[in-house]
């Protein structure tokens, strides 16, 4: 069974209300379509950084490795600063383990799931982009974006655990879906 910590709890929920805030503030700006922009930031842009790092989570929970979320605070309030300004940069914390086992095989695998979820996310999005529009459209947006933006290979990022453990397999794989889950929206 997954344990979540009452620091791990605290963190996860400072993230998700942050990125959010971020997000919304990126989408919307200071103007009064921010109040209707925060509750879609927090069901879209939110809930996909927030299962993003659970994925992390879980996965290595599998492994039977501890690993507990941190949020990065200082850099979460500069994410919404940033934002205000109608820049998006977002650094909302990570994962750390406790285990100081080194196989690349796991710990591709625990970085894999991450962007894996993001792209799920914004499959699940898809079809609701027809009945639900502009909503449905940036919660696949954003989480096909997140999906491909943490598979770069390098700044620390998923992408980078992921092609030290399979760079010829894997990563150019894994890199393609979120291409095309990305740019397949335009396609349609």
């Amino acid at each position: 069974m997954i344990h979540f910590s009452h620091i791990e709890k605290r963190d996860l929920l400072k993230a998700w209300v942050l990125s959010s805030l971020a997000f919304a503030l990126a989408l919307a700006g200071i103007n009064a379509s921010l109040l209707i922009a925060i509750p879609v930031a927090l069901v879209t842009a939110g809930i996909g950084i927030i299962l993003h790092e659970i994925s992390h989570k879980l996965v290595a929970a599998r492994f039977g490795i501890h690993s507990e979320f941190r949020s990065a605070d200082k850099m979460l309030w500069i994410s919404v600063v940033i934002a205000a300004f109608g820049f998006l940069f977002l650094a909302p914390g990570a994962v750390y383990f406790t285990s100081q086992e080194h196989d690349p095989r796991k710990h591709g695998l625990i970085a894999l799931a991450g962007p894996m979820m993001n792209i799920i996310i914004a499959l699940f999005f898809l079809p609701l982009t027809i009945p639900l529009g502009g909503i449905a459209s940036y919660g696949y947006m954003i989480n096909a974006w997140l999906g491909m933006f943490n598979m770069i290979p390098f700044w620390g990022l998923d992408g980078e655990k992921v092609i030290a453990w399979k760079p010829l397999i894997f990563w150019p794989v894994m890199i393609c879906a979120a291409f095309m889950v990305f740019f397949g929206y335009y396609a349609l």
